[in-house]
């Protein structure tokens, strides 16, 4: 999709760091543009809201002031976890064509589809209806996700499936689901003032998608909104992905679609649409969609905690978070689904099997939501990309191959004025975030290590305990490396990489080896990164180095353990995915053929041993996040395979004894690496639980690292 550049930014830098290179989505509310970062040289979308011109000269700064905190405040809650659309930056432009001062938000860059594109496509191919395990397992990171905000006392208000977005195969275990649009535009939408200008133009607002949307939604009388009408828009959601697309909401205008919404006699759960659930599954849904908001849960997570209980009846009990959010994660889709789960019918069916415990603990409870509104209240609450003049406003990210298909679901949605949609509490005070590029990890209990005695190093499997920490969610790449080089925060890599050498091969032969792999260093002389390497990760370094990057970026080399937890979470997993070893070359950059070819051509001896028969494509390192499939529950790119990771710990082997945030040996010259990298060729290398060492001053080139920062849990 594309349109016209009504502001006139194409070929223009915004903010001496974005050179603005074409518009991808225009709605009479925004403007969307592809844009590129001069200087890591990777793509992001700016996302310019123009609706400013339509204001009397008096409001705009008082709007562009609540923009800005907005952003603010939009920037610290995506930080706390990867499933909220990444915000980059914030800040206002000045239109060269039309001289107006236009706010701006510069977003991360995602290829993927919407939801409900999605869903529309599956609908039309014929697909089979999901089962409860398949929507649990594609929703788990938006409900980690809501419960972040929902903590907060924040609520979304316009969760549907368009805001839905759906990086991966939205059917395969890798797959991976972002929230769109904690907006901007309801700074503006909520203004009254604002509302009335556009009105005066033929444009209305609305700050919610009837089809989606809550009782107290449609009319004020059932109660304010607030974290339990985003409850309401998830439940609908997942009623409609039971029944293979099919709305939840039954109605050909918005006061059909109101009438579905609030009828008490009538709840759109799914045995009302013939969907065969248990008795406690359908219970928890007839709670999700009750009328009265005071009926439903309170959060996203009370919901997620009742439900997964209703599904896999005797699963864990669990505790409150001690941290005021959490991150993104998913299923793994190993294991044997319980018996006692009626998963039989006409819709419900081809069930894969059952997930493992989730991430995330119940919220506690919190008091019920207000039924009525008291006075004047100071906007805090994240929204909705305001639809305009009957249109939904630009698209944020688009994938490759953008189909132009309608959305089912909103192919009946007609406009509506904006209601006066208040905070349910303020917000005191930012709670601690990661920054940019990390997610939060909460922290928690799970068995390091492991009991299969084919591999020595990695016994015994005991138990750890950790405090919540923030971890990368990329290996760190060539080019942000060189950028804190040229800042004089960091020395110069080596050129030639530098390790041990093997007892197998004469001194000459390594040398050589040497000499052939300074090939594969990602960064060669005069601090320069090779040419298409800039988003590759970061190698030919020595631990030195690595942990003199990270303190510079005001982080530090993962522990072991937190590595570990990072890569597989509490349930044992065998790949960061998931129990299915699947395709490797779809799952992660290690030897397959390419790595045999590439040796085969230059007299590097030995030669390397192939994980699997596939071409993955790169020989050597690949760009970071190049293979989502093999992304873990918490979000996190290439936690096996690309390359090696640096830790902090000098390597010791593990005792037997219950531990709290180990630190590894205090003294050693080897440190713990973990991951494997492109190169890897036996399985075990790519269990989470592998680990190896190398020394401290080695500078491999199938070694590099991922910062990672302590985080202390929130008052």
């Amino acid at each position: 999709m594309s349109g016209q550049d009504a502001l006139g930014l194409i070929g223009t830098v915004v903010d001496q760091k974005y050179r603005v290179d074409s518009v991808i989505g225009e709605g009479g509310f925004s403007i969307v543009y592809r844009a590129e970062h001069i200087i890591w040289k990777q793509p992001v979308a700016l996302k310019c809201f123009n609706a400013l011109a339509n204001v009397p000269p008096q409001m705009r700064q008082e709007l562009l002031n609540g923009f800005i905190q907005e952003g603010k405040l939009m920037t610290a809650l995506s930080s706390r976890t990867a499933a909220i659309v990444q915000a980059r930056d914030v800040g206002s432009l000045t239109s060269p064509r039309t001289g107006a001062q236009v706010p701006f938000m510069v977003l991360e860059w995602l290829e993927g589809r919407p939801l409900d594109r999605i869903l529309y496509e599956e609908r039309e191919r014929g697909f089979p209806a999901r089962s409860i395990f398949d929507v649990m397992a594609l929703l788990e990171p938006v409900t980690s996700a809501l419960e972040v905000v929902h903590q907060q006392n924040i609520a979304h208000r316009d969760i549907k499936p368009a805001n839905l977005f759906v990086i991966g195969d939205p059917r395969g275990a890798g797959a991976f689901v972002k929230i769109l649009d904690f907006g901007i535009a309801k700074v503006m939408a909520e203004h009254a003032q604002l509302a009335t200008s556009l009105a005066q133009t033929g444009k209305e607002i609305t700050a919610f998608t009837p089809n989606y949307g809550a009782p107290e939604q449609f009319s004020r009388s059932h109660g304010a909104t607030g974290p339990w009408t985003d409850v309401f828009s998830l439940g609908l959601i997942m009623v409609e992905m039971l029944r293979g697309g099919i709305p939840a909401l039954q109605g050909d205008d918005y006061i059909q679609l109101a009438v579905a919404s609030r009828d008490t006699s009538v709840r759109p759960t799914p045995r009302a649409f013939g969907v065969e659930v248990s008795d406690d599954v359908e219970r928890v849904f007839r709670k999700v969609l009750a009328v009265a908001p005071h009926d439903r849960y309170k959060t996203a997570g009370q919901f997620w905690a009742d439900l997964h209980g209703a599904v896999f009846p005797g699963s864990p009990l669990w505790s409150p978070m001690t941290t005021g959010g959490m991150t993104a994660g998913g299923y793994s889709t190993g294991g044997t689904r319980p018996p006692s789960v009626d998963t039989t019918g006409p819709v419900s069916r081809a069930q894969p099997s059952a997930p493992t415990t989730p991430l995330f603990a119940p919220a506690s409870a919190s008091a019920a939501p207000p039924t009525q509104s008291k006075g004047k209240w100071v906007l805090v609450t994240l929204g909705t990309i305001a639809v305009v003049g009957g249109a939904a406003a630009a698209v944020l990210l688009l994938s490759k191959n953008s189909s132009k298909a309608p959305s089912a679901s909103n192919s009946s949605v007609v406009p509506v004025a904006s209601e006066s949609l208040e905070p349910t509490a303020s917000v005191a005070s930012a709670p601690p975030t990661c920054g940019p590029g990390m997610v939060e990890i909460p922290g928690g209990k799970f068995f390091m290590g492991s009991d299969d005695t084919s591999f020595p190093r990695w016994m015994p499997a005991h138990k750890v305990t950790l405090s919540p920490y923030c971890i990368g969610i990329n290996e760190v790449t060539a080019g942000e490396y060189k950028a804190c080089v040229d800042k004089g925060d960091c020395k110069r890599a080596a050129t030639v990489p530098d390790y041990p050498k093997s007892d197998k091969i004469t001194p000459a032969q390594h040398d050589k080896n040497r000499e052939i792999f300074s090939e594969l260093c990602n960064i060669g002389e005069n601090n320069t990164v090779k040419p298409g390497r800039e988003k590759h990760p970061m190698n030919c370094v020595s631990w030195a180095l690595a942990d003199l990057y990270c303190q510079a970026n005001g982080g530090r080399l993962p522990t072991e353990a937190e590595w570990e937890f990072a890569a597989r979470g509490s349930d044992g997993r065998k790949f960061p995915w998931g129990d299915d070893p699947g395709s490797d070359s779809k799952h992660m950059n290690a030897c397959g053929k390419e790595c045999l070819a590439w040796e085969q051509a230059r007299p590097v001896e030995p030669k390397s041993e192939a994980m699997h028969e596939e071409d993955d494509g790169f020989p050597g390192t690949a760009p970071v996040g190049s293979f989502p499939k093999g992304v873990t529950r918490f979000g996190l790119n290439d936690m096996v395979g690309n390359v090696w990771e640096w830790t902090n710990d000098y390597f010791a082997i593990y005792q037997s004894e219950e531990q709290v945030d180990p630190m590894g040996a205090p003294a050693g010259d080897k440190k713990a690496i973990r991951g494997g990298g492109f190169n890897g060729g036996y399985a075990s290398w790519v269990n989470p639980a592998f680990r190896y060492h190398q020394l401290a001053t080695a500078s491999a080139h199938g070694i590099g690292f991922r910062c990672a920062k302590s985080l202390k849990p929130s008052k």
